[in-house]
């Protein structure tokens, strides 16, 4: 569900989900393997960094699945009791899977891949991104999907002060690149003099070694 909740957010799309008002739940969640635990990243209050050690992730697991076993116990116990469907979900984890006819054109589909399927996005929503652009779209419509990846996923877009600082750095002058990105208020200091996290200027520097390039304030 909580895929989902991201998943519906783009509003190109009509949508028929199954409903827990009128029907029972489904009987299935998502489970966390072990070695698949993420840390919350330290640059990203979005996102998710490296993976938690064995033992703790083993330790996640096993908490996760008593947790969803109770939840599902208390859920079917409301319902045997009579306890209307609306109000006996209340309690269900977002783990739960949901299912959803989902009605889309070619181009608004292809927007949402472009989204869902970068680096950026949440692991889970994107291996969903990924299954749709390779093992439908890819088959669907051949030569729109390789068009696709070569312009849109593969490709690089640049913004103005981007392809400023590629000039600068093209021309040996590190100097200036770093002057661009202090302009734009990208490089200021934390209390403890490294620079703070900002996100634009670490899209920046991967954009950066996508060219071969080191961002020069970094040192």
């Amino acid at each position: 569900m909580d895929t989902w909740r991201q998943w519906i957010r783009h509003r190109t799309a009509s949508v028929n989900e199954y409903s827990t008002r009128y029907s029972e739940a489904i009987d299935a969640v998502q489970r966390t393997a072990p070695d698949a635990w993420r840390l919350q990243s330290t640059s990203n209050r979005q996102g998710s960094g490296t993976r938690v050690d064995a033992d703790q992730g083993q330790r996640l697991t096993e908490a996760e699945a008593a947790l969803q076993e109770h939840a599902r116990r208390v859920y079917e116990t409301r319902i045997a009791a009579g306890v209307a469907r609306e109000q006996a979900r209340k309690d269900l984890p977002l783990a739960t899977f949901t299912e959803a006819y989902w009605k889309i054109d070619l181009h608004n589909l292809l927007h949402f891949l472009e989204l869902r399927m970068d680096h950026h996005a949440q692991l889970e929503i994107r291996a969903y991104a990924t299954v749709i652009g390779e093992e439908i779209v890819g088959r669907w419509v051949p030569v729109v999907w390789e068009a696709f990846k070569e312009y849109r996923r593969e490709g690089v877009r640049l913004s103005r002060l981007e392809a400023a600082i590629v000039r600068a750095l093209g021309a040996g002058d590190t100097a200036r690149a770093t002057a661009l990105a202090a302009e734009q208020g990208l490089l200021g200091a934390a209390t403890n003099g490294t620079l703070r996290t900002n996100f634009e200027r670490r899209e920046i520097e991967e954009t950066l070694a996508v060219f071969g390039f080191a961002a020069p304030w970094l040192g």
